[in-house]
C-alpha cells in the first residue's frame, strides 16, 4: 500500500506549470493524502479502507485531447483512457497502440504507471496539434489546370497527401496546420461543383509517427475510390473515409 501511494505521489509532484491533475472522485479526501510527507498515516485503517481506487484526469492548458487514469491502489494494475473534443474512434486507437507500445517497453521498470505518463505520455500531450488532416471532397475532379495546382502547392507548402480524380472527386492532406490552412484556402478559391470539407482533424505530430502505420509523404494520384481505401488503410486512418461513406472495408 505505500509504494502505491509513493506512485501517486510521484505522479502528483511531476505536474509542471501548464499541467493539471483532477481526482473525479474523492477529490478532497486525495487532496488531504497527497498533501502529506511520504510515509505518515498511510498504514491507518481509515485510509486504507477509502484509498483503494484513484480516477484523476491529466489535463494540458488549451489541449483538445487528456488523459484519463484509474489506478488500482492494491494491485499493480490500472487503466488508462483517452478522452477529447470531437475525439475520433481511429485517434483513439491510436492512443491506445501507443499506451500499449510504452507500456511494453516499460515492462518490469519500478514505478511503470509513473515513468509511462511522466515520460511519454504526458509529454506527447504537449506537443502542438501541428499536423492537420483535412479530407474534401467534390462532385468530381478532371481539370488537368486543378491537378496540376494541387501538386505545385503541395510541394511548395510540403503537405502530404493524395487527389483522387475523376467521380467523386477526393482530395486528403496533412501537414502542419498554418500550410494546410493555405492549402485548403487555395483549394476553395478555384472553381468546384459541390467541393465540401468533409473533417477537419488535429492530431499531435508524434502521433502520426507512432501509429503503428507507414508514413504519408509526397503527393500522388489515384483513379479508384479502391486505391484511396487501400491508401488510408496503409497509413492506418482508413476510418476517415470509411465513416464518410467513400469506399467500404471490402475496397482494394
Amino acid at each position: 500500500m505505500p509504494t502505491r501511494l509513493e506512485e501517486l505521489q510521484l505522479i502528483h509532484c511531476s505536474m509542471l506549470p501548464g499541467e493539471s491533475m483532477e481526482f473525479l472522485q474523492d477529490d478532497e479526501f486525495w487532496g488531504q493524502v497527497l498533501s502529506q510527507d511520504m510515509g505518515t498515516d498511510f498504514d491507518q485503517p481509515s485510509i486504507q479502507k477509502q484509498a483503494t481506487m484513484a480516477t484523476f484526469t491529466l489535463k494540458i492548458d488549451g489541449k483538445p485531447v487528456w488523459l484519463q487514469v484509474t489506478m488500482f491502489m492494491t494491485t499493480d494494475d490500472d487503466l488508462i483512457s483517452v478522452k477529447g473534443d470531437n475525439l475520433s474512434r481511429g485517434e483513439q486507437e491510436r492512443w491506445l497502440e501507443i499506451i500499449k507500445q510504452q507500456r511494453d517497453e516499460l515492462e518490469d521498470t519500478e514505478f511503470l504507471l509513473y515513468n509511462l505518463l511522466s515520460l511519454h505520455l504526458v509529454p506527447l500531450l504537449h506537443e502542438a496539434p501541428v499536423t492537420t488532416p483535412r479530407l474534401l471532397t467534390s462532385h468530381h475532379l478532371m481539370s488537368s489546370k486543378k491537378r496540376r495546382s494541387l501538386q505545385q502547392w503541395s510541394s511548395s507548402l510540403k503537405v502530404a497527401g493524395f487527389a483522387k480524380v475523376g467521380y467523386p472527386g477526393v482530395i486528403y492532406a496533412q501537414g502542419k496546420e498554418e500550410d494546410i490552412e493555405e492549402f485548403v484556402s487555395n483549394v476553395k478559391s478555384m472553381q468546384w461543383l459541390a467541393l465540401k470539407v468533409r473533417f477537419v482533424e488535429r492530431v499531435p505530430e508524434g502521433m502520426l509517427n507512432n501509429t503503428g502505420g507507414e508514413s504519408l509523404s509526397g503527393w500522388q494520384e489515384f483513379s479508384r475510390v479502391g486505391e484511396v481505401v487501400e491508401e488510408m488503410r496503409r497509413i492506418r486512418r482508413e476510418d476517415c473515409v470509411l465513416e464518410m461513406g467513400i469506399g467500404s472495408s471490402t475496397s482494394g
